[in-house]
């Protein structure tokens, strides 16, 4: 099984979609179980802009466990993913959820930036991007401000 799944990674990765979808299909038929295995169908579907098939098995994959690297990566699919296909609450959740397991992981914020947007929430796009930002940038222009960036970063609507 290991073995097949690396195939179809691999496949995956070179952008030979319908190969790696063969060998996923079969994988899925046979380990109904197997939490990797609905994760990397996910991933592809996602590749292929089929965002609302990869739904479930994301779904799945949470479902049945993942751990490491996996689950992060599950996390920020399923999270896109939501977005994608405008359930904007969902995405939300799945990525608090994943801001609190591994809160030193700045791509969830963005992801979340980004369905905030979304969902017309721009004060608070604004504000998670803006902090990311500033706590992040190794910019000599942002790091000369970035208590001022922090400071106004929730502030963007006040007026004199």
């Amino acid at each position: 099984m290991i073995e097949k799944l690396h195939k179809a990674i691999e496949l995956r990765n070179q952008k030979n979609y319908s190969d790696s979808e063969i060998i996923l299909n079969e994988l899925v038929n046979d380990y109904r179980k197997n939490a990797q295995v609905y994760y990397h169908y996910a991933w592809l579907c996602d590749n292929m802009e089929r965002e609302v098939e990869a739904r479930p098995k994301y779904e799945k994959a949470l479902e049945l466990g993942l751990s490491g690297e996996d689950l992060k990566g599950c996390y920020l699919g399923l999270g896109s993913t939501y977005r994608c296909i405008r359930e904007y609450e969902k995405s939300i959740a799945i990525f608090d959820r994943a801001i609190k397991e591994f809160p030193l992981n700045n791509e969830y914020k963005v992801f979340k930036a980004m369905t905030l947007y979304n969902a017309k929430n721009y004060q608070k796009a604004m504000n998670l991007l803006l902090n990311v930002i500033a706590k992040t940038s190794s910019d000599k222009g942002i790091q000369e401000y970035q208590k001022a960036i922090e400071y106004y970063s929730d502030k963007l609507e006040k007026k004199i």
